[in-house]
């Protein structure tokens, strides 16, 4: 009897600094029949390698990398490719963040907390082109496009905020050092404190209080 060919596998690329994360995530997509994971990357450079080596289908992006930024990194896949759709899923719940996120280029925003149940379905929905968006998400962007939005002083001042900003931004509210920060970004640490000083005037803060008011917006990193 003549074998049937087999379907072929969708590539899923996962991008994300911690190893652990990395294998389970992995192991969850590999035990789907019509989905494998062509490579894994804890950082921009390597991640934008791999893509150029093994052209994923579809690339899951943290945003917070060991160099780099997510959203940094979405920007230069769709600069760089056109095939390649994103998925970002992050510790990160502001919904700030799932905007930027699919203004970069993203097709799909979900949560860690969400990610057990969800990526599969979420993965699935990015490799037919669609969004995917958790309800509750979509549920916040649609009452904020309508005007009946969060209102929060802190999600305001984010607002004003360009993406380099707010990565520095959040940065700082984990608690990383100008230096850290330049490491981790790629950048200067004049470049890093010229940003600072520009994210203090955006928002409004008064010399010494941009470091305390970060720390006390942004949530540790799980």
């Amino acid at each position: 009897m003549e074998n049937k060919p087999t379907a072929k596998r969708a590539r899923i690329l996962i991008v994300d600094d911690h190893p652990a994360v990395r294998e389970a995530l992995a192991a969850r997509i590999s035990r789907q029949p019509d989905l494998e994971v062509c490579g894994e990357a804890a950082q921009m450079g390597e991640a934008l390698r791999i893509i150029a080596e093994c052209k994923p289908d579809v690339a899951v992006v943290d945003l917070s990398l060991k160099t780099g930024h997510g959203l940094e990194l979405i920007k230069r896949i769709i600069d760089r490719t056109n095939h390649v759709r994103i998925l970002v899923w992050s510790t990160y719940s502001d919904l700030i963040y799932a905007e930027r996120s699919l203004r970069a280029g993203a097709l799909g925003y979900i949560t860690k907390d969400q990610a057990t149940d969800k990526i599969v379905e979420a993965i699935r929905r990015v490799l037919e082109g669609k969004v995917y968006l958790s309800e509750s998400m979509s549920e916040r962007l649609l009452r904020k496009a309508v005007g009946h939005g969060e209102q929060e002083s802190a999600q305001s001042r984010l607002d004003v905020l360009n993406d380099r900003e707010l990565e520095i931004f959040r940065l700082m509210g984990e608690g990383l050092k100008n230096a850290e920060i330049a490491e981790r970004l790629l950048l200067s640490v004049h470049t890093v404190e010229t940003y600072r000083e520009r994210i203090r005037i955006k928002m409004g803060l008064k010399s010494g209080e941009l470091t305390h008011y970060a720390l006390t917006c942004v949530k540790p990193k799980a």
